[in-house]
């Protein structure tokens, strides 16, 4: 259990460093898989620094945790995605489904429940056995 913990958090990993130089690379393409445009320079400067450091910590976090086996490394990568995933959750209620909102949500749910896992299987400033 502890090695697929491991893997699939790796996975997400890899996946958040993949979105996060998406944002660092090409904001513009970047932003409109979001849904997002671009309506100044600063705009770009925000979505460029914003959106990269959100996916880079929880990458960073996400592999870390992973690599050490401990959950308190996670904590971060929850925060972050847990928010996110409670602001998208605020929106579809406040506002009403739109087109496509599902999707984010799902990966941001997931994000969660495999960090949760994670963090329930591991503890706090323990490493796992194998």
């Amino acid at each position: 259990m502890h090695v697929i913990l491991s893997a699939i958090l790796l996975a997400l990993a890899i996946l958040d460093l993949v979105l996060g130089t998406s944002f660092l690379v090409d904001p513009a393409s970047a932003a409109s898989d979001f849904g997002l445009t671009i309506a100044s320079t600063h705009g770009e400067s925000t979505l460029r620094g914003d959106m990269t450091a959100f996916f880079y910590v929880t990458a960073l976090s996400l592999a870390w945790g992973a690599w050490k086996r401990r959950g308190e490394v996670l904590l971060p990568a929850l925060g972050l995605f847990g928010i996110a995933f409670i602001g998208r959750f605020i929106n579809v209620v406040a506002q009403g489904p739109y087109e496509g909102w599902m999707v984010p949500m799902a990966v941001e749910g997931f994000h969660c429940i495999v960090i949760i896992i994670a963090i329930r299987a591991w503890g706090s400033g323990q490493a796992a056995a194998a």
